[in-house]
Formats: C-alpha cells, structure tokens, sequence
C-alpha cells in the first residue's frame, strides 16, 4: 500500500514559503514535493479556498501565505487537504458473516478509532509557528544544510 505523504508535503512546501521573501512558483513547490505541479495546484486549491495561501499568475506570481502562521494548525491544513486517511490499516471483510472476523473488525475498528481521534488532538495543538519556531532553531544548530526551496537536492 502506497503512503500518503500530502500533509507532510505540503507542510514542508508552506515552512518554505513562510521563510521566502517572494512567492513560490508551482513548479519550484512542485520540485520540492517531488510531483508534478498540477498536483501541486490540486493540493493547494483546497488551502487556498481556506484562506491559508493565495496565487497570483504572471511574471513574478507564484504562491504566498495568506495568514498568520500561528493561526494554523496542522489539522486545519489536514482539514483543508479534505482529510485523507490517517490510518492505512483495513479489514479483511466489511460487513464478515465470521464471527472470529467480527470481533476482529469491532477490536480494530475501535482501536483505530481512539488513534484517529488522539492524532486529530494532537494534530489540532500544533501551529505552523510551532513548525517554523523549530525549523529556525535547527538553523542555528546546522547553518550549512539545505533550507531553502531551490536548494533542495533529493537522494532517492
């Protein structure tokens, strides 16, 4: 099963933008997120229509924060990203006639409740201030690692 990786993309894309001085070009974000820019434009669409980021086309357009970034949360970026599935884990049978399957279902259907409901907490106490209060503080300690967009180089 493939990971979803949107949250911690885009997250990444908007520590970017909070640090950059001019906006951001769907392709230089894309390149950064290792997609194509028309998911970068998909993805962005939704934060957009939050009013997290906004888009100007032209020369010299890209994306920009729209808002403080204390007044986000990574919920509400998850929110706005349309809340894909934070626990991959699934069951062998929906709807099983198996009483074994049953129990199994109503043991893991409950568990994986409780750790969505914790994650979303958690989630929900973490601003994008928090992110960048700790990106910078990493900064101080590694000054020569790659930090800005175009600099970003991926071994993989």
């Amino acid at each position: 099963m493939k990971i979803n990786s949107q949250l911690s993309d885009v997250l990444h894309v908007l520590l970017h933008m909070a640090q950059s001085e001019r906006p951001a070009t769907s392709e230089a974000l894309a390149a950064a997120m290792q997609t194509n820019p028309v998911v970068l434009r998909r993805l962005m669409a939704g934060l957009r229509d939050k009013g997290f980021v906004r888009s100007s086309k032209g020369h010299g357009g890209g994306w920009v924060l729209a808002c403080a970034l204390d007044a986000v949360t990574l919920r509400s970026v998850y929110e706005a990203l349309g809340e894909p599935p934070l626990i991959s884990l699934g069951f062998r049978e929906d709807q099983p006639r198996c009483l074994v399957a049953q129990a199994v279902n109503d043991a893991l259907g409950v568990a994986m409740g409780d750790a969505e409901r914790l994650l979303l907490e958690r989630l929900g106490d973490v601003t994008l201030a928090t992110l960048a209060s700790d990106f910078r503080r990493r900064m101080r300690v590694h000054r020569h690692a790659p930090h800005r967009l175009e600099e970003h180089v991926y071994e993989g």
